[in-house]
């Protein structure tokens, strides 16, 4: 049960994320979509993601030639590998993004609700067929890991919302 709301603010989506704390002292974290006219409140929207404060977010930069890291993400969309891994249980995000200024680089970014959900993620059949497309398409990969932290009140003046 949630009993206060800490921290509410908009995303360009239009989705409302909302930093928020448990009756139990538990800090949660999600995105959520207003019901009708009425002021974001509780019983008064659609929890869309959610997580504690140990998500992990990890940035996958994946390098190819010839439009291969490209043809990777579309067979990843079309085979429903990237919708199925969506719907895994503690998958809160899971988005690929092209620079402007690099034909030839993917960048995934893919947010866990924790450890285990990534575990879970990993023992999962889907990575062999990712492994396998990785393969396929000749990809090369930097990776960086994340564990979120709390909000920064200093930060806060640089930030245009």
């Amino acid at each position: 049960m949630i009993e206060k709301r800490e921290k509410l603010c908009y995303g360009v989506d239009g989705l409302r994320k909302v930093k928020a704390e448990s009756d139990h002292g538990v800090v949660l974290y999600f995105r959520a979509r207003q019901r009708g006219d009425l002021p974001l409140s509780r019983g008064n929207h659609e929890v869309l993601e959610e997580g504690g404060g140990d998500m992990i977010t990890v940035n996958i930069r994946y390098t190819g030639v010839n439009g291969s890291a490209r043809a990777f993400v579309g067979e990843m969309i079309v085979s429903g590998t990237v919708a199925a891994i969506r719907a895994e249980e503690g998958n809160i995000r899971y988005e690929y993004y092209a620079p402007l200024d690099d034909p030839e680089m993917i960048l995934l970014i893919d947010r866990w609700r924790d450890q285990s959900a990534i575990d879970a993620h990993h023992a999962s059949p889907m990575m062999q067929t990712i492994a396998a497309l990785r393969e396929k398409y000749d990809l090369h990969m930097t990776v960086e890991r994340y564990v979120s932290a709390e909000e920064n009140a200093s930060d806060e003046r640089f930030i245009r919302r």
